[in-house]
Protein backbone atom coordinates (compact mmCIF):
# COMPACT_ATOMS: atom_id res chain seq x y z
CA UNK A 1 0.00 0.00 0.00
CA UNK A 2 1.49 3.47 -0.42
CA UNK A 3 1.73 6.33 1.38
CA UNK A 4 -1.10 8.08 -0.41
CA UNK A 5 -3.85 5.22 -0.29
CA UNK A 6 -2.58 4.89 4.03
CA UNK A 7 -3.24 8.28 4.11
CA UNK A 8 -6.37 8.36 2.27
CA UNK A 9 -7.54 5.60 4.24
CA UNK A 10 -6.43 7.02 7.54
CA UNK A 11 -8.57 10.46 6.46
CA UNK A 12 -12.08 8.27 5.96
CA UNK A 13 -11.54 7.20 9.02
CA UNK A 14 -10.83 10.29 10.99
CA UNK A 15 -13.35 11.64 13.51
CA UNK A 16 -13.76 15.39 11.74
CA UNK A 17 -16.08 16.40 14.71
CA UNK A 18 -13.83 15.27 17.39
CA UNK A 19 -10.46 16.88 15.53
CA UNK A 20 -12.35 19.70 14.89
CA UNK A 21 -13.38 20.20 19.07
CA UNK A 22 -10.05 19.20 20.15
CA UNK A 23 -8.72 22.10 18.16
CA UNK A 24 -11.30 24.51 19.55
CA UNK A 25 -10.85 22.79 22.71
CA UNK A 26 -6.84 23.53 22.86
CA UNK A 27 -7.25 26.93 21.42
CA UNK A 28 -9.79 27.86 24.15
CA UNK A 29 -8.24 26.41 27.32
CA UNK A 30 -4.43 27.82 25.93
CA UNK A 31 -6.90 31.51 25.94
CA UNK A 32 -9.07 31.23 28.86
CA UNK A 33 -5.24 29.87 30.78
CA UNK A 34 -2.76 32.58 29.49
CA UNK A 35 -4.88 35.81 29.36
CA UNK A 36 -6.56 35.04 32.85
CA UNK A 37 -3.31 34.07 34.43
CA UNK A 38 -2.16 37.74 33.02
CA UNK A 39 -5.84 39.24 34.11
CA UNK A 40 -5.76 38.45 37.13
CA UNK A 41 -2.10 39.64 37.63
CA UNK A 42 -2.49 42.85 36.01
CA UNK A 43 -6.12 43.55 38.17
CA UNK A 44 -4.04 42.67 41.39
CA UNK A 45 -1.38 45.67 40.08
CA UNK A 46 -4.26 47.59 39.56
CA UNK A 47 -5.77 47.02 42.71
CA UNK A 48 -3.02 47.80 44.62
CA UNK A 49 -1.93 51.00 42.90
CA UNK A 50 -4.91 53.00 42.74
CA UNK A 51 -7.72 52.01 45.12
CA UNK A 52 -5.98 50.75 48.28
CA UNK A 53 -2.63 51.54 49.93
CA UNK A 54 -3.41 49.77 53.13
CA UNK A 55 -1.76 45.68 52.20
CA UNK A 56 -4.36 44.45 54.89
CA UNK A 57 -7.02 45.55 52.35
CA UNK A 58 -6.55 43.32 49.67
CA UNK A 59 -4.36 40.98 50.83
CA UNK A 60 -7.34 38.30 51.24
CA UNK A 61 -7.95 39.37 46.97
CA UNK A 62 -4.23 38.67 46.16
CA UNK A 63 -4.62 35.29 47.88
CA UNK A 64 -7.28 34.50 46.22
CA UNK A 65 -5.98 35.78 43.11
CA UNK A 66 -2.96 33.17 43.51
CA UNK A 67 -5.32 30.38 44.43
CA UNK A 68 -7.32 30.80 40.78
CA UNK A 69 -3.55 31.25 38.99
CA UNK A 70 -2.82 27.57 40.77
CA UNK A 71 -6.41 26.55 39.65
CA UNK A 72 -5.25 27.81 35.88
CA UNK A 73 -2.24 25.73 35.54
CA UNK A 74 -4.29 22.63 36.67
CA UNK A 75 -6.91 23.48 34.07
CA UNK A 76 -4.47 23.38 31.63
CA UNK A 77 -3.44 19.95 32.16
CA UNK A 78 -6.24 18.65 32.79
CA UNK A 79 -7.73 19.76 29.15
CA UNK A 80 -4.46 18.70 27.42
CA UNK A 81 -5.23 14.90 28.68
CA UNK A 82 -9.02 15.01 28.43
CA UNK A 83 -8.81 16.50 25.14
CA UNK A 84 -6.10 13.88 23.61
CA UNK A 85 -8.44 11.49 25.77
CA UNK A 86 -11.36 12.36 23.75
CA UNK A 87 -10.04 12.56 20.34
CA UNK A 88 -8.59 8.93 20.97
CA UNK A 89 -11.96 7.97 21.94
CA UNK A 90 -13.54 9.79 18.68
CA UNK A 91 -11.27 7.90 16.81
CA UNK A 92 -12.49 4.48 18.43
CA UNK A 93 -16.36 5.67 18.13
CA UNK A 94 -15.83 6.23 14.50
CA UNK A 95 -14.42 3.85 13.22
CA UNK A 96 -16.45 1.05 14.59
CA UNK A 97 -19.79 3.26 13.84
CA UNK A 98 -18.40 2.72 10.06
CA UNK A 99 -17.04 -0.70 10.13
CA UNK A 100 -20.71 -1.08 10.61
CA UNK A 101 -21.98 0.45 7.46
CA UNK A 102 -19.38 -0.51 6.15
CA UNK A 103 -18.20 2.80 4.17
CA UNK A 104 -14.81 2.54 6.42
CA UNK A 105 -12.20 -0.21 6.10
CA UNK A 106 -9.80 0.04 8.96
CA UNK A 107 -6.24 0.27 9.00
CA UNK A 108 -3.81 -1.62 11.49
CA UNK A 109 -4.63 0.12 14.31
CA UNK A 110 -8.24 0.28 13.55
CA UNK A 111 -8.17 -3.77 13.76
CA UNK A 112 -6.61 -3.70 16.60
CA UNK A 113 -8.82 -1.12 18.12
CA UNK A 114 -11.58 -3.72 16.73
CA UNK A 115 -10.12 -6.88 18.27
CA UNK A 116 -12.16 -6.09 21.61
CA UNK A 117 -15.25 -6.20 19.54
CA UNK A 118 -14.64 -9.28 16.94
CA UNK A 119 -11.84 -10.43 19.74
CA UNK A 120 -9.03 -10.36 17.14
CA UNK A 121 -8.30 -11.96 13.65
CA UNK A 122 -6.29 -15.31 13.79
CA UNK A 123 -3.87 -17.70 11.38
CA UNK A 124 -1.47 -14.97 10.64
CA UNK A 125 1.88 -16.66 10.48
CA UNK A 126 3.84 -14.52 7.89
CA UNK A 127 7.07 -13.38 9.75
CA UNK A 128 6.38 -10.37 7.65
CA UNK A 129 3.95 -9.00 9.75
CA UNK A 130 5.10 -9.38 13.07
CA UNK A 131 5.95 -5.82 13.39
CA UNK A 132 2.23 -5.41 12.58
CA UNK A 133 0.88 -7.68 14.75
CA UNK A 134 2.79 -6.04 17.62
CA UNK A 135 1.24 -2.65 16.88
CA UNK A 136 -2.30 -4.58 16.83
CA UNK A 137 -1.68 -5.85 20.34
CA UNK A 138 -0.58 -2.26 21.72
CA UNK A 139 -3.80 -0.59 19.86
CA UNK A 140 -6.03 -4.02 21.38
CA UNK A 141 -5.26 -3.22 25.03
CA UNK A 142 -6.01 0.82 24.67
CA UNK A 143 -9.38 -0.22 22.64
CA UNK A 144 -10.08 -1.92 26.46
CA UNK A 145 -9.81 0.83 27.80
CA UNK A 146 -11.52 2.88 25.53
CA UNK A 147 -14.55 1.16 25.17
CA UNK A 148 -16.44 2.38 27.48
CA UNK A 149 -18.09 5.25 25.36
CA UNK A 150 -21.01 5.80 28.16
CA UNK A 151 -18.62 6.81 30.77
CA UNK A 152 -16.76 9.47 28.18
CA UNK A 153 -20.25 10.61 27.62
CA UNK A 154 -21.17 11.18 31.26
CA UNK A 155 -17.93 12.47 32.00
CA UNK A 156 -17.95 15.00 29.24
CA UNK A 157 -21.58 16.06 29.81
CA UNK A 158 -20.70 16.81 33.80
CA UNK A 159 -17.56 18.58 32.98
CA UNK A 160 -19.75 20.62 30.12
CA UNK A 161 -22.58 21.60 33.19
CA UNK A 162 -19.14 22.96 35.31
CA UNK A 163 -17.56 24.49 32.61
CA UNK A 164 -20.55 26.08 31.88
CA UNK A 165 -20.47 27.69 35.56
CA UNK A 166 -16.61 29.09 34.52
CA UNK A 167 -18.00 30.73 31.76
CA UNK A 168 -20.37 32.78 33.65
CA UNK A 169 -18.07 33.57 36.32
CA UNK A 170 -15.19 34.34 33.47
CA UNK A 171 -18.63 36.82 32.40
CA UNK A 172 -18.14 38.69 35.56
CA UNK A 173 -15.18 41.30 35.58
CA UNK A 174 -15.39 41.48 31.91
CA UNK A 175 -19.23 43.31 33.45
CA UNK A 176 -16.99 45.12 35.95
CA UNK A 177 -14.11 46.57 33.85
CA UNK A 178 -17.04 47.36 31.32
CA UNK A 179 -19.00 49.53 33.75
CA UNK A 180 -15.91 51.15 34.59
CA UNK A 181 -14.78 52.02 30.84
CA UNK A 182 -17.97 53.26 30.39
CA UNK A 183 -18.19 55.39 33.48
CA UNK A 184 -14.30 56.72 31.95
CA UNK A 185 -16.42 57.22 29.17
CA UNK A 186 -19.02 59.24 30.45
CA UNK A 187 -16.16 61.22 32.45
CA UNK A 188 -14.71 61.97 28.90
CA UNK A 189 -17.85 63.07 27.24
CA UNK A 190 -19.40 65.07 30.18
CA UNK A 191 -21.99 66.41 27.63
CA UNK A 192 -23.63 62.53 27.48
CA UNK A 193 -24.15 62.27 31.18
CA UNK A 194 -26.33 64.70 33.48
CA UNK A 195 -24.05 63.86 36.06
CA UNK A 196 -21.25 65.87 37.70
CA UNK A 197 -17.73 64.50 37.01
CA UNK A 198 -16.83 64.31 40.45
CA UNK A 199 -19.70 62.13 41.29
CA UNK A 200 -18.87 59.53 38.37
CA UNK A 201 -16.68 56.79 40.52
CA UNK A 202 -15.55 53.61 40.32
CA UNK A 203 -15.44 51.53 43.61
CA UNK A 204 -14.24 48.29 44.06
CA UNK A 205 -15.85 47.90 47.44
CA UNK A 206 -19.06 47.31 45.11
CA UNK A 207 -18.03 44.82 43.47
CA UNK A 208 -16.67 42.56 46.64
CA UNK A 209 -12.88 43.04 45.77
CA UNK A 210 -11.93 44.96 48.41
CA UNK A 211 -13.79 45.14 52.08
CA UNK A 212 -15.89 48.03 52.62
CA UNK A 213 -13.74 49.47 55.50
CA UNK A 214 -11.02 49.77 52.39
CA UNK A 215 -9.52 53.21 51.86
CA UNK A 216 -9.94 54.73 49.60
CA UNK A 217 -11.58 51.72 47.65
CA UNK A 218 -12.66 53.83 44.70
CA UNK A 219 -11.40 56.35 42.09
CA UNK A 220 -13.37 59.22 41.03
CA UNK A 221 -13.78 61.94 38.11
CA UNK A 222 -10.34 62.91 36.29
CA UNK A 223 -7.86 60.49 38.54
CA UNK A 224 -10.27 57.53 37.03
CA UNK A 225 -10.14 58.42 33.58
CA UNK A 226 -6.32 58.73 33.82
CA UNK A 227 -6.66 54.96 34.99
CA UNK A 228 -8.86 54.16 32.10
CA UNK A 229 -6.30 55.68 29.45
CA UNK A 230 -3.20 53.67 31.50
CA UNK A 231 -1.96 50.81 29.27
CA UNK A 232 -2.19 48.48 32.15
CA UNK A 233 -5.87 48.63 32.00
CA UNK A 234 -6.48 48.58 28.43
CA UNK A 235 -4.57 45.22 28.92
CA UNK A 236 -6.18 43.77 31.33
CA UNK A 237 -9.55 44.57 30.06
CA UNK A 238 -8.83 43.11 26.97
CA UNK A 239 -7.25 40.23 28.36
CA UNK A 240 -10.12 39.24 30.60
CA UNK A 241 -11.88 39.67 27.35
CA UNK A 242 -10.26 37.40 25.30
CA UNK A 243 -10.32 34.93 28.52
CA UNK A 244 -14.44 34.86 28.01
CA UNK A 245 -14.06 34.30 24.17
CA UNK A 246 -11.44 31.16 25.37
CA UNK A 247 -14.06 30.28 28.08
CA UNK A 248 -16.84 30.19 25.39
CA UNK A 249 -14.86 28.54 22.58
CA UNK A 250 -14.33 25.72 25.20
CA UNK A 251 -17.98 25.07 26.09
CA UNK A 252 -18.53 24.50 22.20
CA UNK A 253 -15.78 22.22 21.70
CA UNK A 254 -17.08 20.65 25.02
CA UNK A 255 -20.85 20.23 23.43
CA UNK A 256 -19.63 19.15 19.99
CA UNK A 257 -17.35 16.22 22.06
CA UNK A 258 -20.50 15.15 24.11
CA UNK A 259 -23.07 15.66 20.83
CA UNK A 260 -20.67 13.16 18.90
CA UNK A 261 -19.80 10.57 21.86
CA UNK A 262 -23.88 10.41 22.45
CA UNK A 263 -24.22 9.61 18.55
CA UNK A 264 -22.10 7.11 18.58
CA UNK A 265 -22.55 5.73 20.96
CA UNK A 266 -26.50 5.47 20.25
CA UNK A 267 -25.51 3.94 16.72
CA UNK A 268 -23.25 1.17 18.68
CA UNK A 269 -25.98 0.46 21.05
CA UNK A 270 -29.15 0.13 18.83
CA UNK A 271 -27.13 -2.29 16.66
CA UNK A 272 -27.06 -4.55 19.87
CA UNK A 273 -23.00 -4.04 20.98
CA UNK A 274 -23.73 -2.69 24.12
CA UNK A 275 -21.62 -0.83 26.11
CA UNK A 276 -18.70 -2.43 26.01
CA UNK A 277 -17.74 -3.08 22.02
Amino acid sequence: MSLLECCARCLVGAPFASLVATGLCFFGVALFCGCGHEALTGTEKLIETYFSKNYQDYEYLINVIHAFQYVIYGTASFFFLYGALLLAEGFYTTGAVRQIFGDYKTTICGKGLSATVTGGQKGRGSRGQHQAHSLERVCHCLGKWLGHPDKFVGITYALTIVWLLVFACSAVPVYIYFNTWTTCQSIAFPSKTSASIGSLCADARMYGVLPWNAFPGKVCGSNLLSICKTAEFQMTFHLFIAAFVGAAATLVSLLTFMIAATYNFAVLKLMGRGTKF
